[in-house]
């Protein structure tokens, strides 16, 4: 590995996570947001969903931005626009003031969740693209492991306010790796100009490609099941399980590293097995994984070292899911890797706000519906596997 490939790993990293950061950092503080605004866990949790939509719909606009006009721009319109919604959710004083100053900040954040997946494509393709993918995780894997301790700590000696104005620091040092670090890989003979004609002609296409669709939905359904966890789990693990913040920080933690240690063997495994088959083997996994957990909190199971051990299992297969659909949906989609990339983040981000709307009103702080949502998932996530990945799919041919 060479410095200039692991330099650019970790800038992607660094910009992919601003928005994580977003949502990992305030995660152990939603029940004080909850009590210091006078709100429902409904409510506050819908600050979570609306993040997540607003993330979901502009993909759209910056994919064809930064085919068109390069990475780098579009990049620094997101990340100044995420300082503002920042700032924006510190001095909230009404929980629909949070919200909107939450959209603002995800449309931000978007730029930063988007591009830089079209930034692997103009670089790599198949398994050094998944491998690429892999090590970006690795390094934004900052937010789910530190994110929630750093977010306990600060509200233990400060308040939920100060969150935010940490996260508005990230993204300025976001603003700064772009502008001083990040190369433009989309020179000028390379870009395509917008026309809502061409530009409607080209996501026409992509959802007129079931193999596109597939794998994207894929991954949709495997990211929708961590935002359950992500929106039910401090409200279980605190409430229900009676964790404090900086435990139930630890717990979280656990689970991202089963995700993110399993991701590094993306490359590894997609060499020598194919990444379609690499993927259909570890949604089986993850499956069954689930359905136990499910079983058994169905039999009366309520323990939280359990829960946490079986969880850790499930989400490590996912690990080797994620990065691997999303270098599945873009392979074939060079020309167009940011308008692609847009809509993979689109249908992946879009499901995963529909489940969190449904999670969200069956919610009620114990361990079932969270698991029932994981579960639910999935199963989707394997039947469409099953569907797509067995008649061939987009899968590269890979030398071993």
């Amino acid at each position: 590995m060479t410095s200039a490939y692991i330099r650019t790993a970790v800038v992607l990293g660094l910009l992919s996570a601003v928005g994580p950061f977003a949502i990992d950092m305030y995660l152990p503080v939603l029940p004080a947001i909850a009590a210091d605004l006078d709100t429902t866990t409904a409510a506050t949790q819908g600050s979570i969903m609306v993040f997540f939509l607003a993330v979901s719909f502009c993909q759209v606009i910056y994919g064809p931005l930064s085919d068109a006009y390069g990475r780098k721009g579009p990049l620094y319109f997101g990340m100044a626009l995420y300082v503002i919604g920042s700032l924006g959710c510190s001095l909230a004083p009404t929980i629909g003031w949070l919200i909107f100053a939450r959209f603002v900040q995800g449309v931000g954040a978007c730029a930063g969740m988007t591009i830089p997946r079209a930034v692997v494509r103009d670089l790599h393709t198949g398994p050094d693209a998944a491998r690429l993918l892999a090590l970006i995780m690795l390094v934004f894997s900052v937010s789910p492991i530190l994110a929630p301790l750093a977010g306990s700590l600060i509200g233990e000696f400060g308040n939920w306010r100060v969150i935010f104005v940490v996260v508005a620091l990230i993204g300025v040092l976001g603003l700064a790796l772009t502008a001083s670090v990040l190369k433009e890989t989309r020179p000028p003979e390379q870009r395509v100009p917008i026309a809502l004609a061409s530009v409607a002609r080209g996501y026409l296409g992509l959802l007129a490609d079931r193999d596109f669709l597939g794998v994207s939905f894929i991954g949709g359904f495997g990211l929708a099941s961590f935002f359950a966890y992500l929106a039910s789990s401090s409200f279980v693990y605190i409430n229900h399980f009676g964790l404090t913040p900086i435990q139930f920080s630890a717990a979280f933690s656990v689970n991202a590293v089963a995700f993110i240690g399993m991701a590094q063997l993306t490359g590894r495994f997609g060499r020598r097995f194919g990444l379609g088959r690499m993927v259909m083997a570890a949604l089986t996994f993850y499956l069954v994984a689930t359905l136990v957990l499910l079983v058994a909190t169905l039999a009366g199971l309520d323990n939280v070292f359990a829960l946490i051990a079986m969880l850790f299992v499930a989400f490590g297969s996912m690990g080797l899911v994620i990065p691997s659909t999303v270098a599945l949906a873009l392979e074939n989609y060079g020309p167009r890797a940011g308008s692609a990339s847009a809509l993979i983040g689109t249908v992946q981000l879009l499901t995963g706000a529909v489940v969190l709307g449904i999670v969200g009103r069956f919610s009620d702080g114990t361990v079932l519906p969270m698991v029932t949502a994981i579960a639910a998932c999935a199963a989707a996530a394997f039947a469409l596997g099953r569907l797509t990945l067995a008649g061939g799919g987009p899968v590269p041919a890979v030398a071993e």
